[in-house]
């Protein structure tokens, strides 16, 4: 059966279109109405990151491009066209959302939380029951620094450390009620902070770690330090913990591993450990199902029902990056020095201060959690990663064709 995926001229959405085609002849992508240049950047991608001619020649007639608005019902598409798309699938893979941390509770709610509403529209309207693939964060853990988060829990009750894991949660939320509601299974696929080597292009999407260069550049204008050679570099304390520690997951492992996932769900069922009893006869929720605590690490309990067939896996590298690698990676991208402190200081300078707008990114500095993977190192071997991601990695997706500070 045919499959679609959103967000296939995003970050990810890039990396995911180039490994369903090694599985597919052909795919539709439902890119943002009105862009117009979706196969001009999905062909530049494929170009910039070494794919094969004959591939590349082959896009225009192995894609089908569908401009769609996500934020409107029926995808902004009319009556007729929403059902002959619908009529044709056989898997959706979402992708397409916002990550913007410092975005504002209702533009990501109408992106990640009412697109999410109109993509299940779109598969509950599909005479084949099309399988749903949701990609979310494994930062719907929210605001929890310590410990261990596993992949059946989601809950709130930890509060969430900006507006766009509170979106990404509440998207989760609607897909488990769909699940139960219409008595379909789903795949949901938590990444962590995707990153890559890939040398940053105009023509790209940005890295993820771009959008918190772009806001200390911005908080150093702002506060009249000039980015100019030979000028002094400024200092600023930010707080966090000595022994903190960041998930990172290169871009492109990230893809193969979720799109290997999809097969073996697709092929052999769920994950080992998850339940789907009652998939077919949806039900009220139980408290264990909105708000699940683990038992066996990474598992289901015994006789615990996954709300309706959803199965979770965290999609994340098996070694996470010391904060003091983030911060001297954050020094080479922009003319400053910082100092980890344990707590806001009481004397903070203008530029301290401006921090305290950008919240969105600064909390992460403390986290010390770790995300239980159990269940893909189940299927899958616990084999180490292809890809080291330390300093040298990071900045050779951020710096390379740019002087390198400090």
């Amino acid at each position: 059966m045919h499959v679609a995926l959103t967000g296939a001229t995003g970050f990810l959405g890039l990396r995911l279109l180039r490994r369903l085609l090694t599985t597919h002849p052909s795919l539709t992508v439902l890119t943002h109405a009105g862009s117009g240049d979706a196969l001009p950047r999905i062909t530049r991608f494929f170009a910039l990151s070494g794919a094969p001619e004959e591939l590349i020649r082959a896009l225009p007639g192995r894609l089908r491009v569908v401009e769609t608005s996500l934020e409107e019902p029926r995808l902004g598409l009319s009556r007729s066209a929403f059902r002959e798309l619908a009529g044709s699938l056989g898997t959706i893979w979402h992708s397409a959302g916002s990550i913007n941390l410092e975005g504002d509770l209702a533009h990501l709610r109408r992106t990640n939380v009412e697109g999410t509403r109109h993509v299940l529209d779109l598969a509950a309207a599909g005479r084949h029951a099309p399988l749903v693939h949701h990609v979310s964060t494994a930062f719907v853990a929210g605001a929890r620094r310590e410990g261990v988060a596993y992949e059946d829990e989601l809950s709130g009750s930890h509060g969430f450390e900006n507006a766009y894991e509170r979106s990404k949660f509440e998207a989760e939320r609607l897909v488990r009620d769909w699940s139960r509601t219409h008595g379909r299974p789903v795949l949901v696929l938590r990444p962590s902070i995707l990153v890559t080597d890939l040398p940053p292009d105009p023509e790209l999407p940005s890295h993820p770690l771009q959008i918190i260069e772009q806001i200390l550049r911005d908080s150093l204008r702002t506060t009249g330090h000039q980015d100019l050679p030979g000028a002094d570099r400024a200092r600023m304390r930010m707080v966090g913990h000595p022994y903190g520690h960041l998930n990172l997951m290169p871009v492109e492992e990230a893809a193969d591993v979720m799109v290997r996932l999809s097969e073996h769900h697709a092929a052999r069922g769920p994950a080992p450990g998850v339940s789907t009893r009652g998939a077919t006869t949806p039900g009220p929720p139980t408290p264990e199902a909105t708000n699940p605590g683990p038992t066996t690490p990474g598992f289901t309990g015994p006789g615990f029902t996954t709300p309706g067939g959803v199965t979770t896996y965290h999609v994340v590298h098996h070694h996470d990056v010391p904060v003091p690698a983030i911060v001297a990676l954050l020094e080479r991208l922009v003319p400053l020095d910082l100092d980890v402190v344990p707590e806001r200081p009481g004397d903070a300078t203008p530029l301290e201060a401006l921090m305290d707008f950008y919240p969105g990114f600064t909390s992460y500095l403390r986290h010390r959690r770790r995300f239980d993977d159990t269940r893909v190192r189940t299927l899958f071997g616990a084999r180490p990663s292809g890809y080291r991601v330390d300093l040298d990695y990071l900045c050779a997706g951020l710096l390379r064709g740019r002087p390198v500070r400090g």
